[in-house]
Order: structure tokens, then sequence, then C-alpha cells
């Protein structure tokens, strides 16, 4: 029998939990442990974001209700030094949670209660993504060409970095990854459930609007008209397209 990645490392991927709950971050502590992850907490906001930034752990699960400052303080102000997973916990019937949480750069998140089960595969699936991750097995790949040009944008899987008009520009692992997932595909349309499956390798369930938002913040960040895109186009009913001669 294979083993899955997770279990064949040496050293177990880093987790940092921030949760005040104390009951709950020791049933997710126990539970993760059990499943070969190597967990480290904090129970305040503002001493997470010098934790976060000090030890740049593999991922951050991050719950938004904390003392000190909220989860999307900490979330806003480690993002500039911090290019890891972030989870976000949320409440079930807050969905401008979820959609704050992704715009301000978290790459997912759960609703409370949580699921045990379905937390560790979230967990599983952006280690995966990630390029710092012991367990990374990128089902995207370098292209041939790197980097990656059109017009004023510039794109490199090896350093992951992203230039616009010669100036750097700060992306998330998950917004670098659906970049690079586009431009890899420039000129076709794809849809939520292609970018569903190519990122996360789950199906895209239809009610899930974490593609639509990181999509809108993606054309902020390229200085994209949200408005009138030109560059990531929508293609009504069936996805969106990468536009080579966006930048130009």
């Amino acid at each position: 029998m294979h083993s899955s990645p997770l279990t064949t490392i040496d050293s177990p991927p880093s987790i940092l939990l921030v949760e005040d709950d104390l009951r709950l971050s020791a049933l997710v502590v126990e539970y993760l442990v059990e499943n070969n992850l190597q967990l480290s907490t904090e129970f305040r906001g503002d001493t997470a974001v010098t934790t976060i930034i000090n030890t740049q752990p593999d991922l951050v699960i991050l719950d938004l209700m904390l003392p000190g400052i909220d989860g999307f303080e900490v979330c806003k102000q480690v993002r500039p030094q911090y290019t890891g997973p972030i989870l976000m916990l949320t409440a079930r019937d807050d969905d401008i949670d979820q959609v704050v949480g992704l715009e301000l750069g978290a790459d997912d998140y759960v609703v409370k209660p949580v699921q045990p089960r379905l937390l560790l595969a979230r967990i599983r699936a952006l280690l995966r993504r990630s390029p710092d991750s012991h367990s990374a097995t990128h089902t995207l790949q370098s292209s041939n060409q790197d980097p990656l040009t059109f017009g004023i944008l510039s794109i490199s899987y090896s350093s992951r970095t992203v230039h616009l008009n010669q100036q750097t520009i700060n992306f998330s692992t998950s917004e670098f990854d659906l970049l690079w997932l586009f431009a890899t595909h420039a000129g076709e349309v794809l849809s939520r459930d292609d970018i569903s499956q190519a990122l996360s390798g789950i199906e895209h369930d239809g009610l899930d609007r974490s593609i639509d938002i990181r999509i809108s913040r993606l054309r902020k960040l390229l200085m994209d008209d949200p408005t009138n895109p030109q560059g990531i186009k929508t293609v009504r009913g069936k996805g969106y397209l990468f536009v080579s001669n966006g930048w130009s």
C-alpha cells in the first residue's frame, strides 16, 4: 500500500492554529496531530501576527473572533510578509465574513461548527498547492517558458513572482496559483469546475463564491478594470478567459 504524501515526509508540515476557544483548540490540535501534522497555537490576534511573521508556518488556521485584534486584521497585517496558506474559520451564517476574508488574502474557509474531516481535507488541499510546504505535490506545472510575459505583465513560476509594468505585485499562494493557471491557459475559457479541479482537486459545488472573489481580487491587483476587464474576461454561462494582449 502506498502512503499518502503527508505520511512519507521526514518532518510533518507545521500548522499554526489561532483560536481563543480553548476546548475547540484542544480538539483540533489532537485530531490534526493524530493525522501527522505539527501544531502550535496562539490564542490572541495581536500576538499571532508576530508569531506568523517570525516562524513562517506551512499553514495558518485563523479564527475571526479573537482578543487583541480580529482575524481580518491579522490576515491584513501578515499578508505582506507571509505568503503561505491561510485557512479561516467563519460563522456558518456570516457569508460576508467569507467574502471579506478572501478579499484580504485568505486562501480558504471552513464554517463552524468545525467538522474535523473536512478541516483536514481542506488543509491537505492547501498544502498540496503551497510551494513551501513539505508535502507539496503540484498539480500546476512550470511552463517551458519562464517567465511568461503578456505585455507589461510578467509571471515567473520558478520564483513565484509577478511584475506589472516592472513593479512587483504581492500575491498569496492561492492568488498566484490561480493567475498561473490562467496564464498557462491563455486564450482558453476555464469554467469554475475546471478551476476548482485544477487548484483543489474537487468539483465546484455551484454555491462556492471563492473563485469569483479571487478573480475579482486578481483584477484589482493587476489593474484590470473590474467594470470592463480586458485581461481576465467573464464569459457568460461558461467561465473566465485570460486574454494574452490584455496588458499590452
